[in-house]
């Protein structure tokens, strides 16, 4: 099947007046249809490659400061509320940018959003090695958590709007799994790099990625359905018949008729009480949706966050364990959240979304009540517990990255995913605190319970009012 002959399937209804908000929902549909009925090849894959070595390396950015720390420490005499508010800058960074850029994302494009963040973070990489003193250096980093808080909800409402829905579950969350990986090559180059050359030559190596703006104007395209819903039909209709065009070429075969696009609602004018930003995402059935997803969002990452940030300090003082051991302990913890990622995505499109989150945290909340009822007696019983707990929490957490962008429609999909980002900030903020404040008093199981109370919470919210989207076009689930 020919590219124009696509075009002028019926029940496209993409040949209507540019300007006409009717006309955009049914150019959004059809283009919507015609992604369903392309193969996975290797267009997909290239997307998902540039895209995630964004996302790699905004993750290799956050975790930097972890291990630049004992360096500035002494280099600039730091007493325990600076050091603390190095590490906490860049977290309320992250909360900001994440609720920014969702709305400046649904404004102007993914792709300009997603290719300014790496740009501005490896700007902010580059002012880092040249700071003398910790206050310039907060500010940058303030800044630069701006920038991957912004990033990471938006690169997962992009490559969902280029999926289709057969599978779309695993091909995101493959996607999804670079943020963990990010993490642990940072860990890993970090612990190398850090005692042979200091911390400068640290964030002067994590600059170099910026450069990786320039791939994604050139080699990814804006979301075809962006384009339509903001009344840019031609770019829209020349910007998916490109993508149909190479796909036909790599897989050297015509593409199928797509389905008939559905009969689409007419979206009210924004700021009529329809389509009006913010205040759509907070009413009406997507403000159901917004609540539980944040809900989900927050409990998630207060109970994965809680425990792994405290884990080394247990390990260490309560156990007596030297640092190297307390350290592998940890590490060994999250390799096996990894392991549930992985997991996670190669199920989740049969088990579904909803299931999927409702039994991980579920699981994860067992495993936590009952290290806590036991007070934990050992350090291997912490290991072996902690360690179940995590390959069902971040399997859960990482869920969420593909099914945020599910729930809400094309105008406010990203603003959507970044009020979940916002949420997750949030929960990384006030876990560590909440389980810091109730290991001062020295109650070791008390800290396990109370993160297990937060993740039936979690799993009762999914359970009674999360909705299901696997297996479902995105315009079927959120006109």
């Amino acid at each position: 099947m020919t590219i124009d002959a696509a075009r002028d399937t019926p029940g496209r209804r993409d040949d209507g007046p540019s300007d006409g908000t009717g006309d955009s929902a049914a150019l959004a549909a059809a283009i919507g249809a015609r992604f369903e009925r392309l193969p996975l090849c290797r267009w997909q894959v290239m997307v998902r490659l540039v895209v995630g070595a964004v996302t790699f390396f905004e993750a290799f950015d956050q975790l930097l400061i972890a291990y630049a720390l004992p360096e500035l420490r002494d280099e600039w005499h730091l007493g325990t509320s600076q050091v603390t508010a190095l590490m906490t800058v860049g977290s309320v960074g992250m909360l900001i940018g994440a609720l920014v850029s969702g709305r400046l994302a649904d404004r102007i494009g993914r792709v300009k959003v997603i290719a300014g963040c790496i740009a501005l973070s490896g700007l902010c990489n580059l002012a880092l090695t040249l700071c003398t003193s910790p206050e310039p250096f907060m500010a940058l980093r303030f800044v630069q958590g701006m920038a991957i808080g912004g990033e990471v909800p938006i690169a997962a409402t992009f490559i969902a709007e280029i999926t289709r829905a057969h599978q779309r579950g695993r091909f995101v969350l493959l996607y999804e799994l670079v943020f963990p990986a990010g993490l642990t090559a940072g860990a890993l180059l970090a612990a190398w790099l850090v005692p042979l050359l200091g911390w400068r030559w640290m964030f002067g190596l994590a600059a170099v990625p910026g450069v990786l703006c320039f791939a994604l104007a050139r080699w990814v395209p804006e979301s075809p359905r962006w384009l339509a819903d903001h009344g840019r039909h031609e770019e829209a209709r020349a910007t998916m018949a490109s993508i149909e065009e190479k796909v036909e070429k790599i897989t050297g075969a015509p593409l199928p008729d797509p389905a008939p696009a559905r009969p689409v609602p007419v979206p009210a004018p924004a700021g009529s009480g329809g389509t009006g930003g913010l205040r759509e995402l907070l009413s009406g059935r997507y403000g159901r949706r917004t609540l539980v997803i944040g809900a989900l969002w927050f409990t998630g990452y207060f109970a994965n966050y809680g425990i792994t940030s405290w884990l080394p300090t247990i390990y260490e003082d309560h156990f007596g364990l030297d640092l190297s051991t307390a350290l592998l302990y940890s590490t060994v913890t999250s390799c096996a959240g990894l392991a549930g990622c992985l997991l996670v995505a190669l199920t989740v499109d049969r088990a579904g979304r909803r299931a999927t989150v409702t039994w991980c945290m579920a699981a994860a909340a067992l495993c936590l009540l009952l290290l806590g009822l036991t007070g934990g007696d050992s350090a291997g019983g912490v290991l072996a517990w902690t360690s179940l707990a995590a390959v069902f929490l971040f399997g859960s957490n990482i869920c969420l990255y593909l099914y945020t962008p599910e729930l809400f429609p094309t105008r406010i999909r990203a603003l959507g995913s970044s009020v979940g980002g916002a949420m997750n900030r949030l929960g990384v903020i006030l876990g560590p605190i909440v389980v810091g404040a109730i290991y001062a008093g020295g109650a070791v199981g008390t800290v396990f319970v109370t993160l297990a109370v937060v993740a039936v919470a979690g799993s009762l919210t999914a359970a009674a009012w999360a909705e299901e989207t696997s297996g479902r076009a995105l315009e079927d689930v959120a006109p």
